[in-house]
């Protein structure tokens, strides 16, 4: 940290180039001594990094922010906030605790944490942004955090890690591929505390982990406005039970949750397939991720369009559904809109479908954007549908 960065003059300046060009800044001369343009552009990127994720500390005077990497790897304020009600007890310890944003949160519902952070540059910020934000309750250690709790008497009631992959460039990973090693090291965890939450990236595949995990109590599948962000998993040391998948959509004005278990979807069949009806529904990408596809028809009292497409369909609205409702105003055969089609712009969604959104946009000439939805789908005998309809 250079101290210089939170002086008066230096904070205002920050405030206002907020909006300027990175570059622009980095080739211009400092107007302050003791910092250089490069880390006056760095503040400056970082702090617009974090306006919309973390507007808390975006909001607060005297914030020192973190490289935008960081920023960009830590948990946003939304899914921290909902990790909070998961935790149990009074005591906790963070093991990976990066900026300090899921501590900050953590700390609002026990008595006292522990950050650990093996980057000390990410250890004194976070330590110093915990002060600005009036967060006393956090005690923070700067060294390898298993190796702390491995060397510790303390007991704990909860332990929270989020495990990083080594491998950036698979699509496709296992837990045994992440730092720190939670796999191997999963009996100790279970010896210092009830309760382990581990946060993974969403591409981890559920099944996969529950093959590599043991005693999971539950699976949280967090999604922030229609964006799958995390999987949370929650492991008991008495639990042997069938987990618990929790679909967690959260948008600006609540949390819709669906939880089930996947014996449930495994053995569950719609009642019967339909053309589109009255209203069409997308489900949150949370459902779809946890593989939830067969029980929605039940929970919500829908017709599913084909065995391989994710929409659903009723002649009532039902406004309890997670994820995007539409009013249809038409629907139709596809070779149908290729003749009658009149409309030049529109949001195009396609699931199930030979064309993609691109090639769909490109052979019938329409823009994005606007009022108006055409969903291009198949029905349930195979028939390819296009379906212009209304956000509701």
């Amino acid at each position: 940290m250079n101290p210089a960065i939170l002086h008066q003059e230096v904070q205002a300046y920050i405030h206002e180039h907020i909006n300027e060009d990175i570059n622009r800044v980095i080739l211009s001369k400092s107007p302050f001594p003791t910092i250089t343009s490069k880390e006056l552009a760095e503040q400056i990127e970082s702090k617009r990094s974090a306006e919309k994720k973390l507007p808390t500390w975006y909001n607060t005077p005297g914030i020192y922010f973190p490289p935008k990497l960081s920023i960009e790897q830590s948990s946003s304020e939304e899914t921290a906030n909902y990790k909070s009600t998961l935790v149990k007890g009074e005591k906790l310890i963070d093991l990976t605790g990066g900026i300090g944003v899921d501590s900050y949160y953590f700390a609002k519902k026990v008595r006292s944490v522990i950050h650990c952070e093996i980057n000390s540059q990410l250890s004194e910020i976070a330590a110093y942004n915990a002060k600005v934000l009036k967060s006393d309750t956090i005690t923070f250690v700067n060294g390898d955090g298993l190796a702390y709790l491995k060397n510790t008497s303390q007991l704990f009631d909860t332990i929270y890690i989020d495990p990083s992959r080594r491998l950036k460039s698979q699509k496709v990973f296992l837990l045994k591929d992440c730092e720190p090693d939670v796999i191997s090291n999963l009996d100790i965890l279970l010896a210092k505390a009830d309760r382990v939450i581990i946060k993974t990236s969403p591409l981890l595949d559920i099944q996969s982990g529950l093959k590599e995990l043991k005693n999971v109590r539950s699976v949280h599948v967090i999604s922030v406005k229609n964006d799958c962000k995390e999987l949370v998993w929650i492991i008991e040391r008495d639990f042997y039970e069938e987990p618990e998948i929790i679909c967690a959509a959260i948008n600006d004005k609540e949390i819709q949750k669906f939880s089930f278990l996947l014996s449930e979807e495994k053995l569950a069949e719609p009642d019967s397939y339909s053309l589109p009806q009255k209203y069409l529904y997308e489900p949150d990408v949370a459902l779809l991720k946890a593989g939830c596809f067969k029980l929605i028809t039940k929970k919500f009292d829908l017709k599913k369009l084909h065995v391989n497409t994710h929409l659903y369909t009723s002649n009532e609205v039902k406004n309890q559904f997670i994820g995007r409702k539409f009013k249809i105003i038409v629907s139709q055969n596809y070779k149908s809109f290729i003749k009658n089609n009149t409309l030049i712009k529109a949001n195009i969604i396609v699931r199930n479908f030979p064309l993609s959104a691109a090639e769909i946009k490109k052979k019938h000439k329409l823009q994005d954007g606007g009022d108006d939805y055409l969903l291009f789908t198949t029905g349930p005998n195979g028939e390819l549908l296009a379906i212009h309809a209304d956000r509701i």
